[in-house]
């Protein structure tokens, strides 16, 4: 089922891109502030402080829209418990002012590293939004980024991730 999903997605992405006005490649990273939120959630765990790091392509549908398909590996979870991912979001992104945009879309998640103890293991996938903004000066970019998850991250325990990323990108064409 994933390979399929990944497939349609490159599918779509390279159909997209034949017929785009504009791509722009490149790599981004910078730090997370994650945490877990939910009903099953002790108020008292403290989040973790991670890094995410990855390559972002832009492909430019018009002067105001484009889409934005990126590849992450983002390291969530709790101060105890590391949950680390590799994200794959695919935003729609509105620019304004030729500096300013604005971002949204479904971010789906694969787990990759985990510290679960007590034999618990995380689900291996994890659906979230992301909704951010960002600036461009010609090459160099940055951006904010909320990420709210809405699958558990474990079975049969409601708690979802909630991460919040500060980003420094370049793009190299």
């Amino acid at each position: 089922m994933k390979k399929l999903f990944l497939l349609a997605i490159a599918v779509i992405g390279f159909s997209i891109s034949s017929n785009a006005q504009d791509v722009k490649l490149g790599f981004k990273g910078g730090v997370n502030f994650a945490t877990l939120n939910g009903d099953d959630v002790n108020d008292n765990l403290d989040g973790r402080t991670g890094y995410h790091i990855g390559a972002v392509v832009q492909l430019g549908l018009s002067d105001m829209f484009a889409l934005q398909p990126e590849l992450i590996y983002s390291a969530q979870g709790v101060e105890d418990t590391d949950i680390d991912y590799l994200n794959l979001p695919v935003l729609v992104k509105f620019k304004f002012a030729k500096l300013f945009s604005v971002e949204a879309g479904p971010q789906f998640g694969f787990t990759v590293n985990d510290n679960f103890d007590g034999g618990t293991d995380p689900e291996s996938f994890d659906l979230s939004a992301a909704v951010g903004a960002g600036v461009e000066f010609g090459s160099f970019f940055g951006q904010l980024r909320y990420n709210i998850g809405f699958t558990d991250i474990v079975d049969n325990v409601e708690a979802k991730n909630s991460v919040f990323q500060v980003s420094v990108g370049y793009y190299i064409f």
